[in-house]
């Protein structure tokens, strides 16, 4: 049985293209990390965290996430993409669940009910956020 640290979905990496943030931060722990960039923050800030308890994860905020809110209107604008564990098949006899990954762009994923997300058996494992789309959005 593999035994995941909480710890284990707590990251920020980047490539050329792109920044990969765990989804298991809290907005408080990504706020005072060194590794996010400057405008990342000030984006978080002001328009995504805005109005929301800052010790909430990444993975509950986006869980939950309406196409009503501003927040959504800023990821979209941002591009903002998230990794997902999804449910493939489920424990049958002691055959562990098995789990498909999915990238689902923003607007795809707030598509889905909270309801649809539980069935589905989806986990919120990581953000993706393009630098091109970072270095675009106007502040």
């Amino acid at each position: 049985m593999l035994v995941h640290n909480e710890e284990d979905f707590k990251y920020i990496m980047q490539d050329f293209e792109k920044y990969y943030i765990g989804a298991r931060y809290s907005y408080d722990e990504l706020m005072s990390s060194n590794f996010v960039p400057f405008k990342l923050k000030t984006i978080i800030e002001k328009y995504i965290a805005k109005d929301i308890d800052k010790s909430a994860t990444l993975e509950s905020h986006f869980y939950f996430m309406t196409d009503e809110g501003f927040d959504y209107r800023v990821c979209r604008q941002l591009r903002l993409r998230l990794r997902c564990s999804v449910l493939a098949s489920p424990h049958v006899d002691g055959v562990e669940d098995k789990y498909t990954e999915k990238i689902y762009p923003i607007d795809k994923l707030v598509k889905l009910s909270s309801q649809d997300k539980m069935d589905k058996g989806l986990v919120i494992r990581e953000l993706i956020i393009g630098k091109l789309s970072l270095l675009m959005f106007q502040v």
